[in-house]
């Protein structure tokens, strides 16, 4: 039996624990937040994958057999090629000594990683009606167009168009989410973005901080405009996966616990971890 991990290079991933956390009251999690190394953002293809891999190969020695990666920009930049590459490796070749060795590969072992993008694009048709989607994302997560792909594999008669909104995450951290420079930096990019495409009738929320920015971006965005934050449709996917693959599922413990991780300071992640959560946390420092 083991807990559901959940990765994300800082602390928006919180929100996406949140929603599981309400979605599956019973399940035991495990966060691991490598703070010491974020933003991920801006950083190469290849460094978000290694990062990621390692986080991910971490939490399987601590237990995990399902690790969700709460952050977009592992999800566009990562998922992809641990999926296809480290999940069909044996256990010897992954350099995490606490695995059993086995011939048989991670999957077979029944070791699964998901992300947060394609939950979103699954239900993003049903969403708009003048089939114009928006994204705000991180800058890696914009230039990945992780959203504009996979949304064409759904739903080819969407046209979607990224904003890049690289202060965002660092305005939720500094605590300054309700601040007037908040709003001034949330409706710039909103504008940004619809002078991009008038057209845009929902807009994803494509980096898991901005939910806490939601009362900028409703002051931002015209009425009429849906906002999709990304936590509720992560939250009922896993449900829905679990019921799809009870193997997975009997192995998923339930005692309704949390343990939280953090690759820098303890303090500063339970501060970071009492905005998102409302909620006093205990959290232990890891390496990666």
């Amino acid at each position: 039996m083991s807990p559901i991990g959940i990765f994300d290079s800082g602390y928006g991933g919180l929100t996406i624990f949140q929603q599981l956390r309400k979605q599956l009251p019973d399940r035991d999690f495990m966060y691991l937040g490598d703070n010491a190394r974020a933003p991920y953002g801006s950083r190469s293809f290849d460094i978000v994958y290694e990062f990621t891999r390692q986080a991910v190969m971490k939490l399987f020695s601590m237990g995990c057999k399902l690790v969700i990666l709460g952050c977009n920009t592992a999800s566009a930049k990562a998922l992809r090629t641990i999926q296809q590459r480290d999940l069909m490796t044996t256990g010897t070749l992954i350099g995490t000594s606490n695995l059993k060795p086995q011939a048989s590969s991670l999957v077979e072992q029944g070791y699964r990683v998901l992300g947060v993008i394609r939950p979103t694009v699954e239900v993003i048709g049903r969403l708009t009606q003048s089939r114009h989607v928006g994204v705000v994302a991180t800058e890696g997560t914009v230039r990945s167009e992780s959203y504009t792909l996979e949304i064409a594999k759904f739903y080819p008669d969407i046209k979607v168009t990224g904003q890049a909104c690289p202060l965002w995450a660092a305005i939720v951290e500094a605590g300054e989410s309700e601040s007037e420079g908040a709003e001034f930096f949330v409706r710039k990019r909103i504008t940004q973005l619809l002078e991009k495409d008038p057209q845009i009738d929902t807009i994803i929320l494509g980096c898991t901080h901005y939910p806490l920015l939601m009362n900028a971006l409703r002051k931002a965005v015209p009425p009429g405009v849906n906002i999709v934050a990304q936590g509720e449709y992560v939250a009922r996917s896993l449900e829905d996966y679990l019921h799809r693959h009870p193997d997975i599922d009997a192995n998923c413990s339930r005692g309704g616990t949390a343990q939280f991780f953090t690759t820098e300071s303890p303090e500063r992640f339970k501060e970071c971890a009492a905005m998102f959560l409302h909620e006093d946390v205990n959290v232990q420092h890891i390496d990666l």
